[in-house]
């Protein structure tokens, strides 16, 4: 029992919807192949019913079974990727083996004592092809044709030798267990299907939050490159005209152009170092930013204007924000994220917490959501191994793994000199 368990708890929140959705809707079904096959069994139809369908019968309902099984399986997929279409050869011949059960049934009951049984036995024999079927065909064609199954045991079942009323009851019954049935597999499938909408728009928001990032640093390099590049390449124009004149400014001018060039490659520098050397209120923030944009409900506690540390343990823990909250947006299925900074007996601690774990996203270091890093974990600046190293070089240390109530936990602790982080 330990290994399902696991498997159940290294899910996302979508896969465990999607399991338990379609583990129902087996299991509707062959409860209705069990049923019937006890039906089967019972004693009126074991000795009074021909021996040809006292055999027949129960290798009829495990093929119904057999074939509805793999036919509703194909109708869930069908019914989750709008367009597409079961081919005949998809559906006939569970429709066959559907009638071919049904047919038995009544003339088990034409030939024996069946008393109150019919309804059920027929409720069952129609269920394992119903519930794909409600799932393949629109709302109104699924009630024609439930019209249509009615009108047609409103004509078979009087043939069983039962009076009208017992013939009406019985169809009745069949009709609403058919219905229930179907307003059941069908409003299920419909849940699933809006959960796999919703998640699909919050990876759409996640990539575009990242987007948004990559657009801000190209519009930092443009506002620097662009007016001094437009400069270089308007005075490289009159260097090359006043060098044609045998003119000295030529020199002048590309002495201006290399100084020029070399100021946008120290702009440059600052830019990259700025974005490289995180800054932990800007990330704190931006973590906030992003993980909203995201539509994940980001709690972010710090000191604020009392956070007062080295730069360098500034820089690495803002590398511990900026990277576990990306792995968040990227591996994860968080909902929400908890980012905390406090002291802790000389010690700065900032926890990363949020409740979107997928059970090996981050290799084999056994990170999570927040600590995947991308998925390898190798060289400096991915992953949880490239986090270790910026953090060991100021005598950090990095922790990732569960946390409490189904989360992922990443805790960075780096020592400091003196009380630099208000309490």
């Amino acid at each position: 029992m330990k290994r399902p368990v696991k498997s159940w708890n290294g899910r996302s929140g979508l896969a465990k919807v999607d399991l338990y959705t379609r583990v129902t809707a087996y299991m509707l079904l062959w409860a209705a192949v069990l049923v019937l096959g006890l039906l089967l069994l019972i004693r009126p139809i074991r000795h009074e019913a021909p021996l040809l369908l006292v055999v027949v019968a129960p290798l009829l309902n495990l093929a119904n079974g057999v074939l509805c099984h793999r036919f509703l399986h194909r109708a869930m997929d069908a019914y989750l990727r709008p367009g597409t279409v079961l081919p005949p050869r998809e559906v006939l011949p569970a429709a066959a083996v559907t009638a071919a059960t049904a047919a038995a049934v009544l003339l088990e009951a034409a030939t024996a004592d069946v008393a109150g049984a019919l309804p059920g036995m027929l409720g069952a024999a129609l269920v394992p092809f119903l519930a794909g079927h409600c799932l393949i065909l629109p709302r109104r064609t699924v009630a024609v044709h439930q019209t249509l199954l009615a009108g047609v045991l409103l004509v078979l079942v009087p043939l069983t030798e039962r009076d009208t009323a017992q013939g009406v009851t019985t169809v009745l019954s069949v009709v609403f267990i058919t219905g229930w049935l179907a307003v059941t597999v069908r409003l299920s499938l419909w849940v699933l299907g809006v959960v796999f909408e919703l998640r699909e728009a919050r990876d759409v928001q996640a990539r575009l939050a990242v987007a948004e990032e990559r657009l801000r640093f190209g519009r930092d390099l443009h506002d620097i490159l662009g007016r001094n590049l437009s400069v270089i390449a308007l005075k490289s124009e009159l260097a090359v005209q006043l060098a044609r004149r045998e003119r000295p400014e030529a020199v002048d001018q590309m002495i201006e152009v290399q100084r020029i060039a070399q100021e946008s490659q120290r702009e440059v520098r600052d830019v990259v170092r700025g974005y490289r050397e995180a800054d932990l209120r800007v990330e704190l923030e931006g973590a906030r930013g992003v993980l909203d944009a995201a539509g994940i409900d980001c709690a972010v506690t710090s000191p604020g204007p009392a956070l007062d540390l080295p730069a360098e343990v500034q820089a690495a823990l803002g590398w511990v924000v900026r990277e576990t909250t990306t792995n968040v947006l990227r591996h994860g299925d968080a909902r929400r994220c908890a980012i905390a900074v406090r002291e802790e007996e000389g010690t700065v601690l900032l926890t990363v917490e949020n409740d979107g774990v997928r059970t090996g996203a981050g290799g084999g270091d056994g990170s999570g959501a927040a600590g995947s890093g991308g998925g390898d974990g190798s060289g400096a600046g991915t992953g949880l191994v490239g986090l270790r190293e910026r953090l060991a070089a100021v005598g950090g240390t990095l922790d990732a793994g569960p946390g409490d109530d189904g989360t992922f936990l990443v805790t960075a602790r780096v020592p400091v000199a003196r009380a630099g982080v208000g309490r």
